[in-house]
C-alpha cells in the first residue's frame, strides 16, 4: 500500500467537493487538496502505479481520511492513531484510501465498542501487525518481485511486467500468508494455554543471542551486494536451526539475532548447534553465542527484561566459536540432567549420560548488571 493514513483533521472540519462526505465515484483519482503528500501525488501520475494498487487492494481510491473515518463511524483522533500505528504517513486530505480501509477501521473500532479488546490493545494489534507486515512487503518486493520482474524484451517497463505476475501470485501468497499466520498463532496459543495465568506476561524463558564476529570490519572491505548476501545466508541458517530445535526467533538485526526456547536443554543445543553450522561453513564469519535464564517480560512479539540485558553482555564477552551461558541457565542444565555439576564429580561409565558440559569462567563486573559468573557450554563427546 502506498499512502494509506489520516491527518489530524478535526472532526467539524467538512473536506471540500461535490459530494461532501460520501464517496466520490472513481472516475477521478486525483487528491481532493493539495495537503497530500508527494508521494501521494508521484503515485497518482503513474497509472500502471495506480493499477497496481487497486489490483492489491481490490478496489480504487474513493475516501479522504475524514470521509473512511466518518464512515467507518469513529472519530478522526482514533482513525489517525490507528493509521499511524500501522505505519502509513499522513496524506492531508487526498482522496487516496479504500473501501478496505474503512473496513480494517470498523473492524478495529468493532471490537473496541463490543468490549472484546481495549482501546490501547487495538492500537498494539495495528502496530504489530504494520511493523511485522512492513518488513513482509519491503522483502517481498527488493528480493522477490524485483527479480521476477526484469524486463524481457526491450521497451518493456518493470510495471507492465509487474501487472500480471502480481495478478497471479496475489491470491496464493495471501492464502500461504493466512495459513502461517493461523500456524504461529495456534503455536503461541498453545504456549500460553499450557503456562500459569502469571506467566502469561512474565515468563521464565532461556533468551539467547548469536552475533557474527567482526562484522564491522567485514561492512567496509565487503561490497553491498556480497555483505547483504552474508546476513540473508546468517539470518535464515540461524532462523532455521532455532526452528528446527525447538526455539523462538524474536528478531534478527543484520549481524546478530535474538532467539528463546522454553528450557534450558532446547536453548543450549541451538546455541552449540549454530556455532557447529556456522563453522561448517567457509564463507561465514566466526560466531559467539551468550545465553541466559530467567524471568522475561513478553511484548508485541519482542522480549525485554533483565534476562535479555544479560545474554546480550554474555554475548559481547563470549569467545569466538563459543557459547557462554549464565549461572541460571548453567543450574538449570545441571538439574534436569542435561550437565555435570563438575567435571571432575562424573562418575565412571556415566559420560554418556549428559548431552553437554560446563566450565565456570573467570568472575567478572557487567556493566548495570553487577558481578556475573559465565560459564562456557560446550558439547560432550566433541
Amino acid at each position: 500500500m502506498t499512502v494509506d493514513d489520516a491527518s489530524d483533521l478535526p472532526p467539524h472540519e467538512e473536506p471540500g467537493g461535490r459530494h461532501g462526505g460520501q464517496p466520490e465515484p472513481e472516475e477521478r483519482e486525483e487528491p481532493e487538496e493539495r495537503g497530500g503528500s508527494a508521494r501521494a501525488h508521484a503515485v497518482e501520475e503513474d497509472p500502471i502505479a495506480l493499477r497496481l494498487e487497486h489490483l492489491i487492494l481490490g478496489s480504487g481510491r474513493h475516501y479522504t481520511p475524514f470521509q473512511a473515518a466518518r464512515s467507518a463511524g469513529v472519530s478522526m483522533d482514533l482513525a489517525a492513531r490507528f493509521w499511524r500505528a500501522m505505519g502509513f504517513a499522513d496524506i492531508g486530505q487526498a482522496r487516496a484510501l479504500t473501501e478496505a480501509d474503512v473496513l480494517a477501521l470498523r473492524r478495529l473500532a468493532g471490537m473496541v465498542e463490543a468490549g472484546l479488546i481495549s482501546e490501547s490493545t487495538a492500537i498494539q494489534v495495528a502496530r504489530s501487525t504494520g511493523q511485522t507486515t512492513a518488513r513482509l512487503a519491503e522483502w517481498q518486493t527488493d528480493s522477490f518481485l524485483e527479480e521476477l520482474t526484469e524486463p524481457p524484451e526491450p521497451g518493456m517497463t518493470r510495471g507492465e511486467v509487474a501487472y500480471p505476475l502480481v495478478e497471479l501470485l496475489l491470491p496464493e501468497l495471501e492464502e500461504f500468508l493466512t495459513y502461517v499466520w493461523r500456524r504461529q498463532l495456534a503455536a503461541a496459543t498453545s504456549r500460553v494455554v499450557r503456562s500459569d495465568d502469571e506467566e502469561a506476561v512474565d515468563r521464565r524463558l532461556a533468551v539467547g543471542f548469536a552475533d557474527l564476529v567482526g562484522f564491522t570490519r567485514l561492512t567496509r572491505r565487503l561490497e553491498e551486494e556480497e555483505l547483504g548476501e552474508l546476513v540473508e545466508a546468517f539470518e535464515t541458517t540461524a532462523a532455521d536451526q532455532v526452528a528446527a530445535h525447538g526455539g523462538r526467533l524474536i528478531k534478527t538485526l543484520g549481524d546478530e539475532v535474538l532467539f528463546v526456547a522454553d528450557d534450558a536443554g532446547t536453548a543450549a543445543e541451538i546455541g552449540i548447534r549454530l556455532i557447529e553450522t556456522m563453522n561448517g561453513d567457509e564463507t561465514m564469519p566466526a560466531l559467539r553465542v551468550g545465553m541466559a535464564f530467567g524471568t522475561v517480560t513478553t511484548r508485541m512479539g519482542d522480549v525485554f527484561g533483565t534476562t535479555v540485558n544479560l545474554a546480550s553482555r554474555l554475548t559481547s564477552i563470549a569467545p569466538r566459536d563459543a557459547v557462554l551461558v549464565d549461572g541460571e541457565l548453567a543450574q538449570a542444565l545441571v538439574a534436569a540432567g542435561e550437565a555435570p555439576e563438575s567435571e571432575a564429580e562424573i562418575a565412571p561409565g556415566s559420560e554418556e549420560k549428559y548431552r553437554f558440559g560446563l566450565q565456570p569462567m573467570w568472575r567478572r563486573p557487567v556493566r548495570g548488571l553487577g558481578v556475573v559468573e559465565p560459564w562456557l557450554l560446550s558439547r560432550r563427546g566433541g
